[in-house]
């Protein structure tokens, strides 16, 4: 059985996951790690991180990037792999990211749906079809009024998707509103929708001479990114220091 330490277990993906994990019998959360600590969820939960001496087989982080420098600390000196879902990076974190991955196993998705990242690699495909034909390449995401960065992390991976499809060649347009001129055919456009409880939608849109064809993603509860974790920890548990992704646990590689 895979032992997790569940950081921001308080908060709803917190709540989530841990609905998810006692109904998988080859998973436990024997740790939580939260701000407060307000909730009966059947097991301890630490209100400062590095009181936490639960021993474990991996971390799940869902909380907010002012604590991921100490999560990353924390598995980087216990060698705890991580599975680090907390989107909104600033570059520096980024790069203390892939510093940290070359001690410990950290796995790092700006979304943790399988069905995202199957979407990543049919966007690539297309791309390779359709960019090269002249289509121009669009990603509309949608999140909730609440969602504080954008675009979302997803918006961003999909675009490095078609991207790296194209060998790298595209630059990507976030503000039309001051530019007076037609669009540059090695653009990706990139737009936000904030609104209500929309739990994520993504739409990549590929828009040529006389037809458009769209990829479309909708994610109707947030246990699909919950259920991506917690596969995502099992698949962790015990790797060799690196950095991963969810394709490594769709390949299963």
């Amino acid at each position: 059985m895979v032992k997790v330490i569940m950081h921001g277990c308080n908060g709803h993906m917190g709540q989530v996951i841990s609905g998810l994990v006692k109904d998988d019998p080859s998973v436990e959360i024997v740790a939580g790690v939260d701000v407060v600590d307000n909730k009966d969820n059947g097991y301890p939960v630490f209100t400062d991180l590095n009181a936490c001496d639960v021993p474990a087989d991996a971390m799940i982080d869902f909380s907010s990037f002012k604590a991921t420098d100490g999560v990353l600390e924390y598995c980087r000196s216990r060698k705890l792999p991580l599975v680090l879902c907390t989107t909104g990076l600033t570059p520096e974190q980024v790069e203390k990211v892939q510093q940290t991955s070359r001690e410990v196993a950290v796995l790092r998705s700006a979304n943790m749906s399988l069905g995202i990242n199957t979407l990543l690699k049919l966007i690539q495909d297309a791309a390779k079809v359709l960019a090269a034909a002249g289509f121009d390449m669009e990603i509309v995401e949608k999140h909730h009024k609440l969602k504080c960065d954008a675009p979302s992390g997803t918006a961003l991976a999909l675009a490095d998707s078609l991207n790296e499809a194209m060998g790298n060649t595209y630059h990507y347009t976030f503000d039309r509103s001051q530019r007076h001129e037609q669009r540059d055919p090695k653009e990706i456009g990139v737009s936000a929708v904030r609104g209500g409880t929309i739990v994520g939608d993504h739409d990549v849109i590929f828009a040529g001479p006389d037809e458009v064809i769209t990829f479309s993603h909708q994610a109707y509860s947030k246990g699909v990114f919950g259920k991506g974790a917690v596969e995502a920890a099992k698949f962790l548990a015990g790797k060799p220091a690196g950095l991963y992704d969810m394709q490594d646990v769709i390949s299963g590689s």
